[in-house]
This record gives structure tokens, sequence and C-alpha cells, in this order.
């Protein structure tokens, strides 16, 4: 649960939440006017979905993503870091510059041509729920016929 729940009332965090949405949407479009991302196919869609992942990640009170944030999103993932790993991908995400994980950061490591640890997480999360579910009940009787 984030912590900033408990120090906002409903309507404050939802406007907070708004707020930041907003601001993420003006960034959207920076890249959108961009020159360096204008080839990047379907650049429209993947700003979208980066903007729904960074917002669902338990974000500070600034609105960027710190190492507590980091982590619980790993955990979830099922792919639990220890403190030195988070430090280390953060500082490969912002290149030593910052602790935390700006929206710039994050989505400039997931249009750029580097393999971040962090975006091959992100990107194999993505691709876990694009297979279907599986069937429900026992597998089907084989035959010899279905052997390779």
């Amino acid at each position: 649960m984030n912590p900033l729940l408990h120090l906002l009332g409903g309507k404050a965090f939802a406007m907070l939440k708004a707020q930041q949405e907003e601001f993420l949407d003006s960034l959207n479009k920076e890249f959108m006017d961009d020159p360096k991302y204008s080839t990047d196919e379907d650049l429209p869609d993947k700003l979208a979905m980066f903007k729904k992942k960074y917002m669902d990640f338990d974000l500070n009170a600034q609105g960027d993503i710190d190492i507590m944030a980091l982590k619980r999103m790993l955990e979830k993932l099922g792919a639990a870091k220890t403190h030195l790993e988070l430090k280390k991908m953060i500082t490969e995400v912002t290149g030593g510059m910052s602790e935390t994980i700006s929206y710039r950061d994050f989505v400039r490591m997931m249009l750029g041509k580097r393999s971040a640890i962090l975006k091959i997480i992100l990107m194999y999360e993505e691709k876990a729920k694009e297979k279907d579910e599986k069937p429900a009940g026992p597998p089907p009787k084989k035959i010899i016929a279905d052997l390779p």
C-alpha cells in the first residue's frame, strides 16, 4: 500500500494522480516530437503503455520510482533482487545521476537500443501476459500421430 494514501484523502490522491498523468502526457508529447524517435514503430502505443506501467508502479510523492518501489515491482513480477542489484539497475537506467528513475529516464531506457536489466524484466512480463491462458482440466489424450 502506498504510504502516500495515508497522508492524502481519496480526492487529493486522485488529483495528484491526474496531475501526474497530465505531466506524463506532456513528456510523451516531447518524445513524439523528438526526431530521434520519429522512426520508432507504434510510438504512440508504446508511450501509452509506458505511461500506464510507470503510473502502476508504487511511486514516491515526487512521481519518481525509488528503490523501494522498484523492489516491490520486481517482487510482484517474481524477480526479487538484492539491494545492491536494485541500486545497480537504477544507476544503469539513470547513468548514475540519480537515486530514483524519472519518467524520461524510464522511456529512454525502454525505447533505447541498450538491453538494460530492468527493460528485459519488463519486456518479459509483457510477453508473459500476452500468452494465452492454459486450458483448465486434464490435458487431451495424445495419439501416436502427435509424436514428432
